[in-house]
């Protein structure tokens, strides 16, 4: 038996099954009360998590046998990577699981609010039948601004192929990703030319209200903005400037900045004046944190961490 693996977070059951058929002992924590986590996890070799805990210096320093955390998604955030490193501690994430669910997702929300679609379809049901008032505007002939060239934002201008835009990509860490499909460029140029600007990036200390006033005001022209990364690379209070101004002509969030670890109970606190402004708003379609929660994803991510896993300990 290589050791005791416990699963904090419920994911898909494939990473459970595959992991105890290389001889790993899966143990389920997901039902054990929070509070009790840490005391239950000692022992373990492996963790697997989504958001539920922050795995900080104080409560990693008490696992003595971790060799391993498995993160369901991309963001390591609610992680102390400085102190897993200084441990040697493995870290995985799996953003090739829903990388395609996540661009799919931005598409469709792109499009729904370039048509209004939501919109009408409220109206239709309340008995309003207005046409004009739910006249679009076509994707065609667009520039389409992608900050950040990883797993999603790469996956982000893959789907953009069949439309005859222009993808500019900034990317502060990558070069030469340049193609037939893609113009490698700086960030000030999306803030000149970009019709729509998406952000692809992580949470850090670098990142956090990387969309502010500052970037706003470098922007030479009105955009549509998208964020499907984390909800706090963008300033909200920026954001319903803008959105006041007309110098943001609309808004796609998948993500919000007041999100909670938990999700579940996101409505359970108070909210501010930008976040009922953006509720209000019919420039801005949200959706809860699901770019990558499809069904497939569900599967890939869970798959792909045991991949990384198994092949960790195989080598």
């Amino acid at each position: 038996m290589k050791g005791k693996v416990y699963f904090i977070d419920t994911v898909h059951p494939i990473l459970e099954e595959r992991l105890n058929t290389f001889g790993f002992e899966c143990v389920d924590l997901t039902k054990t009360p929070t509070a009790d986590l840490v005391m239950n996890m000692k022992g373990a070799v492996g963790l697997v998590i989504r958001s539920r805990l922050t795995l900080s210096e104080a409560v990693l320093s008490q696992l003595l046998d971790l060799q391993f955390i498995a993160r369901s998604g991309s963001g390591l955030e609610n992680i102390d990577i400085i102190y897993c490193k200084d441990r040697n501690i493995q870290l995985y994430n799996s953003p090739e699981g829903n990388r395609n669910a996540v661009a799919e997702h931005g598409l469709g929300m792109l499009l729904s609010l370039f048509n209004n679609i939501s919109k009408s379809n409220k109206e239709i049901r309340l008995g309003i039948w207005n046409r004009e008032g739910n006249r679009g505007v076509e994707l065609d002939g667009k520039t389409v601004g992608i900050i950040g060239f990883g797993n999603n934002g790469a996956a982000f201008a893959k789907k953009l192929r069949g439309f005859d835009v222009k993808v500019m990509v900034y990317d502060k860490y990558k070069t030469g990703f340049g193609d037939h499909y893609v113009q490698e460029c700086t960030l000030q140029a999306i803030q000149e030319q970009a019709d729509v600007i998406s952000f692809h990036i992580p949470q850090n200390k670098e990142t956090i209200h990387f969309f502010n006033d500052e970037f706003l005001h470098k922007c030479n022209k009105s955009f549509y903005l998208m964020n499907l990364s984390r909800g706090k690379i963008v300033d909200t209070t920026t954001l319903v400037d803008g959105l006041k101004t007309g110098k943001i002509i609309g808004a796609c969030l998948d993500v919000l900045e007041y999100e909670r670890a938990s999700f579940e109970s996101f409505f359970d606190q108070e909210h501010s004046e930008e976040f009922a402004y953006l509720l209000q708003s019919e420039k801005v379609l949200l959706s809860p944190h699901v770019a990558g929660w499809t069904t497939e994803s569900y599967f890939k991510l869970s798959n792909v961490l045991a991949d990384k896993i198994i092949e960790y300990y195989t080598i």
